[in-house]
């Protein structure tokens, strides 16, 4: 009864976290509008004979920008605790609302194995794994993101060489590949072309983008393209000497992964292989398999296994994916 108690009391308060940061950014808005009041009734009182008509829209529009500068710092804050941010919404197949209820699912059934385990004290440990199974699907998204990035750069590349030696400006040889190049690399050039278009200087548009992609070849793509347009020089080879460097970098990545699929293929079935195990002996013997599931002794053994089998597959993945990068 304890740690269903414990359980349910830390998942409520896991499930409130937006409610308490809405309650805080209300509060951190009645704040302003105190101090913009403040600060605005002397000179009313000054000029008491005088009536100003736009003064009172004025104050509206003061208390209405700082409430939502208020809001924006609150989303800011939830976004960074768990890893959402807005490059990482875009590069994710599902929406945020389906993966947060969906972390929580997870870590409620990794608790349960923990409550076996450790005891009821671990139920306080809910928002903890919420937050961690948050930020891993993200992070996970992220990564994919700039994988594909990373692999249509060499074209993008070679697409830009061929206009802009043929004459066209560099701005309109990348609002053309934005519409040719397939997703995430054409959201990427459309808005940066979006950037240049309203004015936004080339070095800074170009500074954005190599912050927001956060891969080195497209902070190499940025510098090379402001020096270019600062001092002159010849464009089209740097961009092909940084094409033909990638390309030659994905083909050893591939080797790479080639060699280590007899790793990758060892630690599937070291997974699967337990599983199977277990459903083996539920079908020939379920009175002897039964004893982890009725048993108290039991399902801490089982608890155990399924934790120790996480962990060891966790650790092979990470001992892979180290080798690889």
């Amino acid at each position: 009864m304890l740690p269903l108690l414990l359980g349910a009391v830390t998942s409520l308060s896991a499930m409130c976290a937006g409610s308490v940061l809405l309650l805080r950014t209300s509060r951190g808005s009645k704040l302003l509008a105190g101090r913009i009041e403040q600060v605005v009734t002397p000179h009313g009182r000054a000029g008491a004979g005088v009536e100003r008509p736009g003064a009172a829209a004025a104050a509206r529009r003061s208390e209405q920008t700082g409430a939502q500068a208020i809001g924006a710092a609150g989303l800011a804050r939830f976004e960074r605790l768990f890893g959402c941010t807005p490059s990482c919404r875009e590069a994710s197949s599902l929406r945020w609302w389906i993966v947060l209820p969906v972390a929580l699912v997870i870590s409620r059934a990794v608790l349960e194995l923990l409550v076996a385990v450790v005891g009821p004290l671990a139920a306080f440990a809910t928002p903890v794994l919420w937050v961690m199974f948050s930020r891993m699907w993200w992070k996970r998204a992220e990564q994919k993101r700039r994988a594909a990035l990373y692999t249509q750069f060499p074209d993008t590349l070679g697409m830009l060489v061929r206009a802009v030696r043929v004459g066209i400006p560099v701005s309109e040889a990348i609002r053309s590949a934005a519409r040719e190049q397939p997703a995430p690399t054409s959201h990427v050039l459309a808005a940066l072309s979006d950037q240049l278009s309203v004015g936004i200087p080339l070095d800074e548009a170009l500074k954005a983008m190599a912050d927001q992609c956060g891969l080195s070849e497209y902070r190499f793509f940025a510098t090379a393209l402001t020096l270019q347009a600062q001092t002159g020089g010849g464009l089209t080879e740097t961009l092909e000497n940084l094409a033909d460097v990638i390309r030659k970098r994905l083909a050893l990545r591939a080797r790479a992964h080639a060699l280590a699929g007899e790793a990758r293929m060892s630690a599937a079935i070291i997974g699967i292989l337990p599983i199977v195990a277990g459903i083996a002996l539920l079908v020939l013997n379920p009175e002897y398999i039964s004893l982890l599931i009725t048993d108290p002794t039991g399902n801490t053994i089982l608890a155990v296994a399924i934790l120790m089998m996480g962990c060891g597959i966790m650790s092979m993945r990470a001992i892979i994916r180290k080798s690889l990068s």
